[in-house]
C-alpha cells in the first residue's frame, strides 16, 4: 500500500509506506470536535511507516474518547488536523492518521465503527457494519497479520 496525502495548504506532506494496522470510524465526541463533523476515520499505523515531509506538525494535548489524553498533531499554518497519538493504543509507537487527509481518501475504508454511544443521531452505519459503544479487544476484532505485527512492535520496545 502506498498512500499520500498532507494538510489543507501543501505544507506538510506525508507517504504511508505501509499497509495500516487497521482503519475505523471514531464517533467519540472528541474526534467530533477535532474534526468538526460527525465522526472521523482513523488509519492505525506504525509511526515509522509515515513517512512526513515538510513542515513539522504542532501539538496539543486533548481528551481522547476514552477520557485519556492523547497528543493531536496539526498543521500550523492552515490548521489541518493530520494525525493523532494515542497513548493507550498498545501497538507500540503508533499514529493515527485522518483518512481526510488522504489525496484520495476514498482508498480505504473503515473496519469497524467505534464510539458509536455518541454517534449523531442522524449518522446511519452502513448495513451489517461492525460496531462498539465504546472500544473494542484488539484481539477480538484485528486481522491475525496487524496482531503479530504490533506484538513485534512492543517486543522490539521492551
Amino acid at each position: 500500500m502506498n498512500l499520500e496525502g498532507g494538510c489543507s495548504c501543501g505544507a506538510i506532506r506525508y507517504q504511508l509506506t505501509n499497509s495500516p494496522l487497521i482503519v475505523h470510524a471514531c464517533h467519540c465526541r472528541d474526534c467530533q470536535r477535532v474534526t468538526g463533523s460527525g465522526f472521523v476515520i482513523n488509519i492505525w499505523i506504525e509511526k515509522k511507516f509515515v513517512d512526513a515531509s515538510g513542515a513539522t506538525p504542532k501539538s496539543v494535548v486533548l481528551k481522547g474518547g476514552t477520557g485519556k489524553d492523547h497528543e493531536a498533531f496539526f498543521c500550523d499554518k492552515c490548521g489541518t488536523y493530520v494525525w493523532s497519538r494515542y497513548a493507550v493504543a498498545p501497538s507500540g509507537e503508533a499514529l493515527f492518521v485522518r483518512a481526510g487527509t488522504l489525496d484520495n481518501p476514498a482508498a480505504v475504508t473503515p473496519a469497524d465503527h467505534i464510539f458509536t454511544r455518541s454517534k449523531l443521531p442522524w449518522v446511519r452505519l452502513p448495513e451489517g457494519a461492525t460496531a462498539f459503544e465504546t472500544a473494542y479487544k484488539i484481539d477480538d476484532v484485528w486481522p491475525a497479520a496487524s496482531k503479530e505485527r504490533a506484538r513485534r512492535n512492543i517486543a522490539a520496545q521492551s
